[in-house]
């Protein structure tokens, strides 16, 4: 029995040794990765248009290849032109879909190995290029043959989204560097009030309930049910039993990213005030109407922000807060 004991607190111990040793070489990695940006940031606003526009694109790069944790975080950064710059805000809008992809023949290998099937067998046509990829999966068009083992359906178009390799693994280290310093920085005066480490953890509890597409897949059928009697807002549906932590099959929506009609669409006021009031409504639902007990600190209007952000928008948007509060 202590023999045994033995054995295992050594395996433990070499272990912890392992995954020390991987995430100081990471570290490094990421040291080393962002000096460019960093060495470069203080010249931006001196060097002129182009230098800007080299160290923007820098950036881009640079969160692609810091991985899955990084990568969110300028999606995220994205949507916010009221703390960023703008010209950043749309080169970084890029990582929404844009995102590294992995190889078709780890997507084949995930899907039957969460399945227990090949692909034919399950799809009558899939298709090998990803229409597009995000931080923790990418996404495929294909024909779905069966929607059960046994029994042949209309073949139906699906997306179907493949969780990355090793997603998991790189949040959780990369989280544990990105915390460990937000909890250096509590001991610095200057930074204490921000209580980084605070918004950390909630970001890498966020980040880490993405890696599993099987709550992914829950969380839709809530928002489907909870909709159900709206006709302007729609979701991708599940198509169980074809869902799994690592693959999500679902139906394909035709739709346009948000971006193109509040970037491209200039003078289209009815479209842009249409557009606000679906988004103002369904928000507020989500908020105010379904839930039953809001965080005190959580900001409503920070929210609204994050999906309606341009001034000239701003109009539709408190005029459709006032008819909802006085609903």
């Amino acid at each position: 029995m202590r023999a045994q004991d033995g054995h295992v607190y050594l395996t433990s111990f070499v272990y912890s040794v392992l995954e020390f040793f991987i995430l100081f070489l990471r570290a490094i990695y990421l040291a080393i990765l962002f000096s460019p940006c960093i060495a470069m940031a203080p010249f931006v606003d001196s060097l002129g248009i182009e230098f800007r526009k080299r160290w923007i694109h820098t950036i881009h790069l640079t969160l692609e290849k810091a991985g899955p944790a990084f990568i969110k975080w300028g999606q995220w950064a994205a949507t916010r032109p009221d703390l960023f710059p703008r010209d950043l805000c749309s080169e970084l809008a890029k990582l929404h879909s844009n995102a590294p992809t992995h190889s078709f023949q780890v997507t084949k290998r995930t899907i039957e190995r969460a399945f227990h099937r090949k692909l034919p067998e399950i799809f009558e046509k899939f298709e090998e290029k990803p229409v597009a990829s995000g931080s923790v999966a990418q996404v495929h068009r294909a024909t779905l043959k069966y929607r059960y083992p046994g029994q042949q359906i209309k073949p139906v178009v699906v997306a179907v989204k493949v969780r990355h390799p090793g997603v998991g693994e790189a949040i959780r280290r990369d989280f544990m560097i990105i915390n460990f310093v937000a909890r250096i920085s509590t001991f610095i005066p200057t930074l204490k009030w921000l209580r980084l480490d605070e918004s950390v953890q909630q970001f890498g509890v966020f980040m880490m309930s993405q890696v599993d597409l099987s709550r992914e897949a829950a969380h839709l059928c809530r928002f489907i049910y909870n909709f159900r009697r709206w006709k302007d807002v729609s979701f991708p549906k599940p198509l169980y039993p074809l869902v799994h932590p690592s693959v999500l099959v679902e139906t394909f929506e035709q739709g346009e990213s948000v971006l193109h009609y509040v970037e491209e669409l200039e003078g289209h006021e009815r479209i842009k005030s249409a557009l606000a009031r679906i988004g103002t409504h369904a928000l507020l639902k989500m908020l105010l109407g379904w839930q039953r007990k809001l965080d005190p600190e959580y900001d409503v209007l920070h929210a609204l922000q994050s999906l309606l952000f341009r001034a000239d928008m701003a109009d539709s948007l408190f005029e459709t807060i006032g008819k909802f509060m006085a609903a």
